[in-house]
């Protein structure tokens, strides 16, 4: 078949949920890449002489690299599209992944594993821009909020599918094969990504008919054929970059979403801790029981999304439609905080699957980037929003890592990631306003 060429089949495909069913699959690889240090923690701080803080510092390494290649990355996607970014991006943090298995035997153990963690977050900057640009590229508005939350919950599929592995991993084995594994699992998808993954107009297997639905819903299934989509300059542009932070709307999303990220950091790097130092369950113990409440995530997730669609499709605002769900998810989130109260670790499990059922539920920041993102810059785009959202991956680890020194304690830990849920509502109720594509104004010459 020829290059930018459309299949020529005769019915309708539904090639979009294959591309949508990678998404989920790597994803879900990602975000447990990105736990692993988290299960692997107390065995790892115990053998290179880690404390609190210093454990808080090395769970930021991720976050520092992540937040500053969000704008290269974004500009990265626009430029060379999602495929060759996306999957390059796969094998290289698969690579320092499996590195962190060896830390061990270097002299600076702990240096080391901030450097190799560090390296991970940079090379996974373009993840979450590209998914949303993916989707936007692959769906219809009307289909959006379901597709976003299918590959938003691989946060909560991954707590479900690798911690217990890991867990087990790390007690009956060795904390350093934890690495090793998800770097393996990593380096295999991402050659399974070059070889399935193509845009609308590039898929052999799609049909005319697809597309047309797509484009016809307002999916960009030109995003990477068309010249005047394409950002051929050297670098990411500044003044596109100025108008996105001079929409309120925008910075009412971007508030949002780095509180957001700030609860889903707790859960990424915090938690399993929380369950081993603060409610004296083993490692082994703690990645089952982590689990249940990310159940409940993936359950809150996808009905986050398919709630909005169905809010859509009954006449309802962009508005109404994407607000609804984020504002009663947070709600629900902030059930966290009666873990403060409570000696029995059945009301734990709980009151945090009630919280992670929540924040699935109110996940959609995605959603409403593929919603509001200009159309010439959805990649850059994403990378703003998530350049601010990743902020949240720098402080949560080290401003919990902080009370925990001080007081010895989670009780404030969980106030504190709390009070980003009740963030997200005021940011959504006072600041967002109307959600609606960005137009931009030309940029002078």
């Amino acid at each position: 078949m020829a290059e930018n060429s459309i299949s020529v089949a005769t019915h309708k495909t539904h090639s979009r949920f294959w591309i949508l069913a990678i998404l989920f699959i790597i994803s879900t690889v990602n975000y447990a890449d990105r736990s692993t240090l988290s299960i692997a923690g107390p065995h790892v701080a115990s053998d290179l002489g880690l404390n609190p803080l210093q454990m808080g510092y090395v769970f930021s390494a991720f976050g520092w690299a992540y937040t500053l290649a969000q704008l290269p990355g974004g500009w990265l996607l626009d430029r060379f599209g999602s495929k060759i970014v996306y999957g390059s991006a796969v094998i290289i943090w698969s690579a320092f992944t499996f590195a962190q298995g060896f830390v061990h035997f270097f002299a600076t153990a702990a240096l080391m594993l901030f450097i190799l963690r560090f390296m991970v977050g940079f090379a996974e900057a373009p993840v979450m821009p590209a998914n949303s640009r993916i989707v936007s590229a692959w769906f219809p508005v009307r289909e959006r909020g379901t597709a976003s939350a299918i590959f938003n919950i691989s946060q909560y599929a991954a707590l479900v599918i690798f911690n217990p592995l890991l867990g087990w991993i790390t007690q009956e084995v060795s904390w350093e094969y934890v690495f090793i594994v998800m770097g393996l699992v990593g380096a295999v998808l991402g050659l399974v990504w070059f070889k399935t993954m193509y845009s609308p107009l590039n898929h052999p297997r799609v049909s005319k008919e697809e597309v047309e639905y797509i484009r016809a819903g307002g999916g960009l299934v030109d995003m990477d054929n068309d010249p005047a989509l394409q950002k051929k300059s050297a670098g990411p542009q500044m003044g596109y970059v100025k108008q996105l932070l001079s929409s309120r709307m925008l910075l009412g999303i971007y508030l949002a979403n780095y509180c957001v990220n700030a609860i889903t950091w707790f859960f990424l790097s915090w938690f399993p801790i929380y369950l081993v130092k603060g409610r004296g369950m083993s490692i082994l113990e703690a990645g089952f029981v982590a689990a249940l409440p990310a159940i409940c995530g993936c359950i809150g997730g996808v009905l986050g999304g398919v709630f909005s669609d169905y809010l859509l499709n009954k006449g309802y605002s962009l508005s109404v439609a994407r607000k609804t769900p984020i504002i009663v998810g947070m709600l629900m989130c902030t059930s966290m905080v009666i873990c403060n109260y409570t000696t029995s670790d059945v009301v734990v499990v709980a009151a945090m699957s009630l919280a992670f059922f929540g924040k699935g539920i109110g996940a959609l920041g995605w959603t409403v980037n593929a919603d509001t993102a200009p159309k010439e810059i959805v990649g850059l785009s994403g990378g703003v929003l998530n350049l601010v959202t990743q902020i949240g991956a720098i402080t949560t680890p080290i401003v919990i890592g902080y009370i925990l020194n001080k007081t010895g304690s989670f009780d404030g830990a969980l106030l504190y990631v709390a009070g980003n849920g009740l963030v997200v509502i005021l940011s959504y109720l006072f600041i967002v306003g109307k959600i609606q594509r960005l137009v931009l104004k030309p940029l002078a010459a």
